[in-house]
């Protein structure tokens, strides 16, 4: 990666910050997505973008259940079970 100065107005500042905060990323991670939508990304950066999307899915999901590792094939046959009823 090149680093680049940019200067930007407080508004635009403080609508980068605050959307780099709601999806958990970096700043320039949202101002580089910015540039790409604008100008088109190429398949690296398109990879990496999918890459961050799945990312930020994992975990996002939760399941009341905290012994599925121990207890997953009782848990299989009840889902099993539900579709044959």
């Amino acid at each position: 990666m090149v680093r680049t100065q940019v200067q930007l107005t407080a508004e635009q500042h403080r609508r980068l910050k605050a959307e780099a905060h709601r999806r958990g990323v970096s700043l320039s991670a949202v101002l580089r997505e910015a540039v790409d939508r604008s100008f088109g990304a190429d398949e690296t950066d398109s990879r990496a973008k999918a890459e961050a999307a799945w990312k930020a899915f994992i975990g996002c999901l939760r399941d009341p259940a905290t012994d599925v590792s121990e207890n997953h094939d009782k848990y299989l046959a009840e889902i099993y079970d539900e579709g044959n009823g």
